[in-house]
């Protein structure tokens, strides 16, 4: 009605105001102008109509799957149906790639002087309702902290909330399975943002944050094709062994917490330095710089975790199942398998299963979990027997299994090197094909000054090449798993780029892709082994 009125206006003004009658060329033109303008006018209420369905789904207080306004009576049934059918919210991967465990640095808390509307005396009195069983403190770090979390990066909080409402209740009871605080369940929040995927500086890995000696150590399985420091619940239960040692050591949470950062034998010098203090904030000084912001941050998130409606933010929605079951796997089994039988999405089972770090669960080794969400479980018992047969040479093709043994699974290869005098940063770099800047990373150096015995972690080293592109055992393990004794192999250097190696290598980027089994989007690593032809 209003595009009619429009028109008709636009009409009249074309009328000339003698009002006498208009030649055939003067008609032609006008109704041209007003063919033009009604073209317009119409593009101009597409685009309209497109902003204002996307300002009415982005405001609307519930949308259904289509983007259709829901009345108040289907709120009710919009809820049943996310329970069952999880593709209407967020991937949790989509969301963890939104947050990165380095972002938060809990070394600057002491430094920073944060200001908030919030008087000092309503956060202490916050405090003393949680009831905490581990004992709080508000001072100027602790503050700095929740002001942090609270106000300074609500985006990112809203997201770990979401992660949390999934995965604290799991954190609550194993812990409680330990004897031990419920409490020590924020802990994720400072290790790694709630991202079972989250890597540090320092290559530790997972939500708790394991590093590969101290994931060893308490049981933790890194191979080729798993590692459990990725699975929430698994390094959660190893997590719990650590906490529940170091608490054995001090008699002391907030110690035993602190030692989880930077080991025992650090907080015990600390204690030594002191003069015997065993109170935290007594031996607050004598301690490493990050560990002085951590009993904060952990403080801070507690504190957000209990009180982030107060502050105005709304947990992202995240799809996870709030039911999943568990299933034995006692064969090799590929997530393709299972995804292209009962139609599970890919993402949706590397959620569930993040330990599997090529999308195969190596049941022919030993038994395995595999997790699924409940509406999946009926199809999956009744074609179990077919999926493990499904495709399984393409799956498990030759190509795709030699590379992951060659990488060692994850496309790095670990050494350690231990310091030799007259050594140097540069030198060892040098002699590993990597980079200073690589070995202060990974060994989560401050400065280039290290000292003779001492240990150095290296990820994708590989000794130098002595003029031929592979080695021995390397053509004879190619010409077995290929069939193809010609088979070449380039080893990447740092700096390299997938497109450089093609140039180099004088092979078509595609074919290196096929070769390979990698994507545009595949990383590379110093010392990876990639075949050429």
């Amino acid at each position: 009605m209003k595009r009619l009125l429009l028109l008709t206006l636009l009409a009249s003004l074309l009328v000339p105001a003698t009002g006498h009658a208009q030649n055939a060329k003067e008609k032609k033109k006008q109704a041209q102008l007003i063919e033009e303008l009604t073209h317009r006018l119409d593009s101009l209420q597409q685009a309209y109509d497109s902003l204002y369905n996307e300002y009415q789904m982005l405001t609307a207080p519930a949308n259904d799957i289509d983007g259709d306004i829901l009345v108040d009576d289907d709120i009710e049934n919009l809820i049943e149906y996310n329970s069952d059918n999880i593709d209407s919210l967020l991937s949790i991967y989509y969301i963890q790639k939104q947050i990165d465990v380095n972002d938060f640095d809990v070394s600057t808390l002491e430094l920073d002087s944060l200001t908030s509307n919030i008087p000092d005396d309503v956060y202490i009195e916050r405090l003393k309702k949680m009831n905490s069983f581990i004992p709080v403190q508000f001072n100027k770090a602790v503050k700095n902290a929740i002001i942090r979390y609270t106000e300074r990066m609500p985006m990112t909080t809203a997201r770990i909330i979401g992660l949390s409402t999934y995965y604290m209740p799991l954190f609550e009871e194993i812990f409680d399975e330990y004897g031990l605080p419920k409490e020590l369940k924020a802990m994720a929040v400072i290790e790694s943002a709630l991202n079972p995927r989250a890597v540090s500086r320092a290559r530790a890995k997972g939500m708790w944050q394991f590093m590969y000696n101290t994931a060893k150590m308490y049981g933790l399985e890194m191979t080729s094709y798993v590692d459990e420091r990725l699975d929430p619940l698994t390094s959660c239960r190893a997590a719990a062994r650590l906490l529940k040692d170091n608490y054995m050591i001090f008699g002391d949470w907030s110690l035993a917490i602190a030692s989880y950062n930077c080991g025992a034998g650090n907080v015990s010098k600390a204690i030594r330095r002191s003069g015997g203090k065993t109170d935290f904030w007594e031996i607050y000084d004598y301690l490493p710089r990050e560990t002085r912001g951590y009993i904060p941050a952990f403080i801070a998130a507690l504190y957000t975790l209990n009180y982030y409606p107060e502050h105005g933010i709304v947990p992202t929605q995240i799809s996870l199942p709030a039911h999943v079951d568990t299933f034995h796997v006692e064969k090799n089994l590929h997530f393709g398998q299972i995804s292209e039988n009962i139609g599970i999405s890919m993402d949706e089972l590397r959620d569930l299963n993040p330990q599997y770090l090529h999308d195969i669960i190596p049941g022919t080794e030993h038994t395995y979990i595999l997790n699924l969400p409940h509406q999946y479980t009926l199809s999956y018992v009744d074609l179990q027997d077919s999926i493990y047969r499904y495709k399984d040479s393409v799956f498990f093709n030759s190509v795709a299994v030699q590379k992951i043994k060659e990488t060692g699974g994850s496309g790095e290869q670990r050494v350690i090197h231990k310091v030799k005098s007259g050594e140097t940063l540069g030198s060892i770099a040098k002699k590993h094909h990597t980079t200073v800047a690589n070995l202060k990373r990974w060994n989560g150096l401050k400065s280039d000054n290290i000292r003779v015995g001492q240990r150095l972690y290296i990820y994708g080293s590989a000794p130098k090449s002595n003029g031929s592109s592979t080695t021995a055992s390397q053509k004879s393990t190619t010409t077995t798993s290929s069939g193809n004794s010609g088979a070449s192999y380039y080893t990447v250097k740092s700096g390299d780029t997938l497109g450089g190696i093609a140039k180099k290598t004088g092979v078509s980027l595609n074919t290196i892709y096929k070769l390979n089994n990698l994507n545009s989007k595949s990383k590379i690593y110093p010392g990876m082994k990639i075949r050429t032809k």
